[in-house]
């Protein structure tokens, strides 16, 4: 009788093991990050919030001299995090496939200047309000005799993959991309520079507060004074994860509200009076 009752207390015992083990994240899983962040709270421990980032994507992303991450989106992520009692942590992206990383439960949300397109909400991410106005511009050479859009007809144009630059020359812009000699796609923005210093293409299609970030710490650059595209920046999360979509947005007003937010933004002048939160 005893050994029957052990072998069944081993059995239990490993059955519970396997459920422990089963995956809870990515879009198609039954358990949120909300439920998670329940039973973290309700075991005494500090929940960890997982940022995706563009690790190249100044002045929103990227990392500085001492090799940590920064940048608006950062500080403001950071701050969230101290006034929740989070704990943050910084994922890095591969921002063709940033959605796959976010549905992989890689990250907890993708927030690094990220457009808000119509297709994410279809596919059914939550989005939170939009809290940036930007817009594409062309970077070319300090010397370039390109003026316009219409000056780029037969020239090389780089452009971010995945990015809404990208889906615009695809897109609403076809008809222009369709003038251009070439269409060079690179994984970062920075290539995209790399390759217009080096005299690879003619000019970079590109977002503007990216473009006034480089030209401000690299001479020999000018941006071209044409608006080709508005757009506005969210933070997206899985399809599960309303609830943590406003725990975020709830605390982001709570920062414009105490001046936090405003003090953050003074740091980067250059995309302060984009800032849909501090000019309503």
């Amino acid at each position: 009788m005893k050994k029957l009752l052990a072998l069944c207390l081993t059995a239990a015992m490993v059955l519970a093991l396997a459920a422990c083990g089963g995956s809870t994240s990515g879009a198609g899983s039954s358990a949120s990050s909300e439920q998670a962040a329940a039973e973290t709270e309700a075991a005494g421990e500090t929940q960890t919030f997982v940022m995706g980032i563009d690790p190249e994507y100044p002045p929103f992303s990227y990392m500085d001299d001492d090799g940590n991450y920064t940048g608006f989106d950062v500080e403001i992520c950071q701050a969230v995090c101290d006034h929740l009692g989070w704990e943050m942590k910084v994922f890095g992206v591969n921002w063709d496939q940033k959605l796959v990383q976010l549905d992989a439960g890689e990250c907890d949300c993708i927030w690094s200047g990220m457009t808000i397109v119509k297709s994410m909400k279809e596919s059914g991410y939550v989005i939170s309000k939009p809290y940036f106005y930007n817009t594409q511009v062309l970077l070319v050479k300090e010397d370039s005799d390109i003026t316009s859009a219409d000056d780029l007809a037969g020239k090389s144009v780089a452009v971010q993959l995945g990015t809404s630059g990208e889906s615009l020359l695809q897109e609403d812009l076809a008809d222009l991309a369709a003038t251009f000699g070439e269409l060079v796609t690179c994984d970062s923005f920075l290539k995209c520079f790399t390759e217009l210093d080096g005299n690879a293409v003619d000019a970079v299609f590109v977002d503007l507060p990216v473009a006034l970030s480089y030209t401000a710490e690299h001479e020999g650059f000018r941006i071209v004074n044409e608006e080709l595209g508005a757009e506005e920046y969210g933070i997206a999360f899985r399809s599960v994860d309303q609830v943590l979509c406003d725990q975020v947005e709830g605390a982001i007003a709570e920062l414009v509200a105490d001046g936090t937010y405003a003090q953050i933004a003074a740091k980067y002048p250059d995309i302060v009076s984009n800032l849909i939160f501090l000019n309503e």
